[in-house]
Order: C-alpha cells, then structure tokens, then sequence
C-alpha cells in the first residue's frame, strides 16, 4: 500500500477559517431563534388583546341591539290594551276587522306578531292567521296576564326546541278582564345576523340555559353542555394543535376542538347573559405573517454562510476523495480476512463439537468393561433365582417361588436403570433448559462411575443437602460435567494408597458444586482449562475434559475454578445460577 499523501499547507489556516465560520453559522442560528421567539411573543400578546378589544365590543353592540328591541316592544302591549277597537271587539265578540287591525300594526312596531285572546285563552284576532281559534289558556304568558295589571315578559319553548319570547297584558273594561293582548318578540333575527360571523354568540337566562345562539342545537343547554356537545379532536391532535402556535395564550374553551377566547357581558334585563367566542386563527395568521418574513431573511442569511463554508471545503474535499479510495481498498481487503477468520472459526467449533462428542464416547468406552462386568452379575444371579423358582414351583410352593421371581425383576430394573443411564450420556444435550435437581444430577454420575469407583475402591465422601437444589439447565450435560471431574479426580488418585474423593453441594445465592480429592494437586494451574492441555500419558487423554466442562458451565451462566487445597489434593469448583421460586414462575 502506498504511503497517504500529506495534505497542501494551506489546509491548516483553512481548517481555522472553516471553524470560525461555523461558531460564526451557530450564532446567526442563536440570534434568529432569539429573536423569532420575541417578536412572536411580542406581536401575539400585542394582536391577541387588539381581538379580544374588538370582541368586546362587537359583544357591547349586540348586547345594546338587543336591550333596544326588548325596550321597543315593551311599550306595545301597554298601548294595544287601551286601545278602544280592540276593547269593543272582546266585548261585542265581533272580531272581523280585529285581525286585520293587528296586521296594520305589525310593521309599524317591528313584533314578530300579535296575538289577542279572549278570557277563556281562545285566539280571536292574530297577525299570522293559522293561529285563530288555538287556544292558549294554560301558556304562562296566558296565565300570568290575568293575574296582574302589568306587562309581563315570558319566554317558553316550544315543539321544535326554539324559544318564544313574548310581552303579555290583560284588557279590562268597566273593571272587569276582557281578554290578553300577547306581542312576540322577534330576537331570533339576531340569531341569523350572529350566524354570519366567525364569532360564535350565546345568550342564556338567569338559570344558565342557553335561549338564543348562533348554533341552534345549542338552545336549551347549559354552556358547559353546549360546549361539551361540540366535535372535537383527538386529545394528542387537540394537543399538537394548541402547541404547534408557539407562544399563544392558554385558550378560553375549545370549538371543534380549535382554541378559541371567551369573553363574556352582563345583559341588563333578568339576569341574562350574553357571551362570544372568538378564534385565534386571526391572530395566529398576522403573528406568522411576520415571522415568516423574519425566517425567510435569517433562512438567506444562513444560506448565504453555508454556501461560503461549501466553497472553502470543496479544496479539501478533492484530497479527501483520493485518500478514501485507498481506503476502500484496504477495507475491502480487511472485509476478506474478517471472512476467512469467521469460516475458520466456524470450522473449529464444529471440530471442538465432534471432539466433545468422541470424548464423551471414549469415556464410554472405558467405562464398558467395569459395566459388562456390572451385568454379568444380575444375569448370573437371574439364572440361579430361575432355577430355584422352577424348583419351588415343581413342589408346588409358589408363594416362595413368587419371592424368588420378585427379586429377578428387581435385578432386571437395576440393569434397566445402568443401560438407561449409558445411553442418556452418549446422546448429544439438548438446547432447551429445564429446572435440574443438583442432587439428583450427582447421584446419577455417581452411579454411572460405580463400577470404576469399586474397581479401584476410593473412598467417596458425599454431603447433599436434605432440600433441592435446583438450576435451570440440561441434565444431561451438567452429568457429562459431574463425570469429566470425578473422572480426573480418580485419575488423580491412582497413585494414592488411600484414593479419596468428596464432593459437596451447597445451595445459598448460587448452586455451587465441589469435587475434591488426596491427590498430589496441580502444578499448572493457567492452562488448565486450555483445550488439549493434558498431564496425563500419551494415549490416556486429549485433554479436552476441562475445556469442554469450562464451556457447558459457561454456556449454563455459570463459572468453572480450580485450586490446590491446603494440604494436598485438587479442588474443583462448579458455581451455577440457583433456581428459585420467582424464576421458576416466570419460566
């Protein structure tokens, strides 16, 4: 590979010029968030109280049109009930000139229309014909005129859910009642004025009930009602709605769920109340009107650094460009030997797995003549219960003979139980875990290593817990682990007069397993666990034991140690995650 180019001298004081443009890039980037955060602050309080001031008085205007119509109409029932044709109609009961009288009247007072009833609440003359003859005795305008001298205003809803608001008074003559003179108001022409404006308008009673609205369907609700009955979005896209305008005001109530202002005036007439809600839209398009201009001259500004820093780096650039092509090159030739290593190492764990499998198989092996001997003695005996149950039999005296044949079927189990345990150590463990009793597991390798142990009569000191002690993992490899280790333990012994072993199991926060023996301990105690590091004589080992148990403890989350004891002899020590209950729910 040829040696990389150095760069031009004049890359350094370029290098400090480009660094200097950038802090100069992030100061322009400072100052424009500063002061479109300001000027949006500044200009969105400044217009938000400009449309809260015309609201306002928009709500003043309203409110004094419709003081003005209520005042204009209270006066007409006052002078319709003096009126002397009226009063000579109630008391002739002739009323064919009364309708057509009211009508000339509607015009000049502006009413939505007239209504005369009689004392029995029969409608008798009318402005809107479809009324005479409907009978209204037990409507509260009705009821409560006769009742008083004075004009009374009542308002009533009828079928459709609209409201009617009417001024009453009785007709008297020669001290007796003739009849109700009734003037509806027209205020529903509001209501159509209010319709075509973006504000939305609600006026309620001494009660809160909602009487006239730019919105009908909110006649007859509560303003909390109203506004809950309006459609509104999402509560995250109500959210994003409301924060995405920056520095707006917190909003009053929520139309379809658009923020808008509340504001509110006091109606001088029965405690009625008149309130507007107004949206921020115009408020939002004036502030971002401006700021827009403000982004779109920082944008240039930033633009116009930008493109100054571009054209100080495009030298560098160029020298950059040839450097990374030879560093491609070495990338690619690094990507080869990455490849190469992973399919080495890949073949060498399939070669490790076999080796594992061919140990297992040897020690198998070494195992078989201790073992035949071991099945020779069940079948030997077998054959003699056999004989003496036939015998029994011949004498008829089966109940002895059924001993006899108890005692071959305990034989057939215990060779049952060792060919059982032999071909579960030939088999290849499993990837799935299951909860392990360490006791168990122990009594198991103990008693797949008997016929060794007897063979060679080492002494085999034991102490297990009366308690489980679970781990989760595979039996079968925590067994091949257990036998690995008294296997270098009895071969550790061999030149001992008294060969030795214990192992003890002990459960606290960890399941921890030792097999010690009397040997004469280890001298090299850091390659101990190297593959194919191995003490013994040639023929006798691969030294694959320990290295193949160090990888099935590792791969269970456990550690495998070594030591020399105190006095003399090897210590070896398995430490494995103990299972316990929470675990094992869990699982």
């Amino acid at each position: 590979m040829t040696q990389n180019a150095a760069p031009p001298d004049d890359m350094v004081p370029s290098a400090t010029a480009s660094w200097r443009a950038r802090v100069v890039l992030a100061l322009i980037a400072v100052v424009a968030g500063v002061t479109i955060w300001v000027t949006n602050s500044y200009l969105t309080a400044r217009f938000t109280e400009n449309t809260r001031n015309r609201a306002e008085l928009r709500l003043a205007l309203y409110s004094g049109n419709l003081i003005s119509e209520l005042r204009r109409n209270a006066i007409v029932p006052q002078l319709l009930a003096k009126d002397p044709a009226l009063i000579g109609a109630l008391n002739s009961q002739d009323f064919t000139t009364s309708t057509q009288r009211l009508i000339s009247f509607v015009d000049e007072i502006g009413a939505a229309s007239l209504l005369l009833l009689d004392e029995s609440g029969r409608t008798v003359a009318a402005t809107d014909r479809t009324r005479l003859g409907t009978n209204y005795r037990d409507q509260a305008f009705f009821i409560d005129a006769l009742r008083s001298n004075l004009t009374l205003f009542t308002v009533s809803q009828n079928e459709t859910g609209a409201y009617r608001f009417m001024y009453s008074r009785r007709l008297e003559s020669g001290g007796s009642t003739l009849g109700v003179i009734a003037v509806e108001v027209d205020l529903h022409k509001f209501e159509h004025a209010w319709a075509g404006i973006s504000d939305a308008i609600l006026v309620t009673n001494s009660e809160g009930v909602i009487i006239l609205s730019s919105e009908p369907r909110w006649r007859g609700l509560t303003e909390a009602e109203a506004l809950a009955r309006q459609p509104a979005l999402g509560a995250i896209e109500r959210a994003i709605k409301v924060t995405s305008d920056w520095a707006q005001d917190p909003a009053d109530a929520y139309l379809s769920g658009e923020a808008v202002m509340r504001i509110g005036a006091r109606i001088p007439f029965r405690g009625w109340q008149m309130t507007s809600f107004t949206t921020y839209a115009s408020v939002r398009e004036r502030v971002n009107a401006v700021l827009a201009l403000e982004i779109m001259g920082f944008a240039i500004l930033l633009a116009l650094g930008f493109y100054v820093l571009g054209r100080k780096s495009a030298s560098r650039m160029v020298f950059f460009q040839r450097e990374s092509v030879e560093l491609r090159g070495l990338n690619l030739r690094l990507q080869r030997e990455i490849a190469e290593r992973e399919r080495m190492q890949l073949s060498l764990e399939v070669a490790e797995q076999s080796l594992a499998q061919s140990s297992k198989l040897a020690a198998l092996g070494e195992m078989s003549a201790a073992v035949s001997h071991e099945l020779n003695q069940p079948l030997a005996a077998m054959k003699t219960y056999l004989a003496g149950a036939r015998l029994l039999v011949s004498r008829n005296r089966p109940d002895e003979a059924l001993t006899s044949f108890q005692r071959i079927d305990d034989l057939i189990e215990r060779m049952g139980t060792i060919t059982k345990q032999l071909k579960s150590y030939a088999r290849k463990g499993g990837d799935e875990f299951h909860p392990v009793d360490m006791g168990d597991a122990v009594a198991s390798a103990l008693s797949m290593m008997e016929p060794q142990l007897r063979q060679r009569q080492v002494r085999i000191s034991k102490i297990v817990p009366t308690e489980q002690v679970r781990v989760m993992g595979d039996r079968v490899r925590i067994e091949q682990v257990m036998i690995n280790l008294l296997r270098n333990a009895l071969d550790a012994t061999e030149a001992v007069s008294d060969p030795e072993i214990e192992i003890l199991l002990a459960a606290g926060e960890t399941a921890t397993l030792t097999v010690r023996d009397n040997g004469p301990g280890i001298e090299d105690l850091d390659n101990l666990f190297e593959p194919f590091f191995t003490t013994k004589q040639p023929g006798e080992g691969v030294g694959l034991g320990l290295a193949i148990s160090s990888g099935i403890v590792n791969d269970l989350g456990g550690r495998l140690t070594a030591r020399n004891g105190q006095g003399r002899g090897a210590v070896f020590e398995v430490q494995l995650p103990i299972l316990n209950e929470d675990i094992e729910a869990a699982e």
